[in-house]
């Protein structure tokens, strides 16, 4: 009986996507991959779906953007199973767009405050007789 190569024991997957074996058994608990379990003698192995593969890359590639794996999993299953609404992507991108600048923001005000601090500490250390404005130390972030 001939085997069925379109699917993958989760070692050669790894290898495949670049990534490691617990990635994977993660992604599968997730529900982000298509596995299926197959009794072999007393062992239950799970195998993978080869179009894994082609997840796993769009699951980094959406991680790397600043998706979560919660995001992500509704639009990867939407778009194989060819039900992906664009408006809705186009939407939850903009949102993530929105909330990435917001971060950029926050972290553009924590390199000010930081530099700032290093100013003082440098001020501090060339000058022994330096008066410290407690004010300055107690900045902090506006809520966002």
């Amino acid at each position: 009986m001939a085997s069925d190569t379109s699917f993958l024991l989760i070692g050669k997957l790894a290898t495949k996507a670049n990534t490691t074996k617990d990635t994977i058994r993660h992604y599968d608990q997730l529900g982000l991959l298509k596995s299926r379990k197959r009794q072999a003698g007393s062992r239950l192995y799970t195998e993978f779906h080869s179009e894994c593969v082609e997840r796993i890359e769009l699951i980094k590639s959406a991680q790397a953007i600043g998706f979560t794996l919660t995001e992500i999993k509704d639009s990867l299953n939407d778009y194989y199973d060819g039900q992906l609404d664009i408006d809705l992507q186009l939407n939850l991108t903009q949102q993530k767009l929105t909330q990435i600048r917001k971060q950029q923001a926050t972290i553009s005000l924590m390199i000010e405050m930081l530099t700032e601090r290093i100013d003082i500490l440098e001020h501090m250390k060339a000058d022994s007789d330096y008066e410290l404005d407690i004010n300055m130390c107690k900045k902090i972030l506006p809520s966002s």
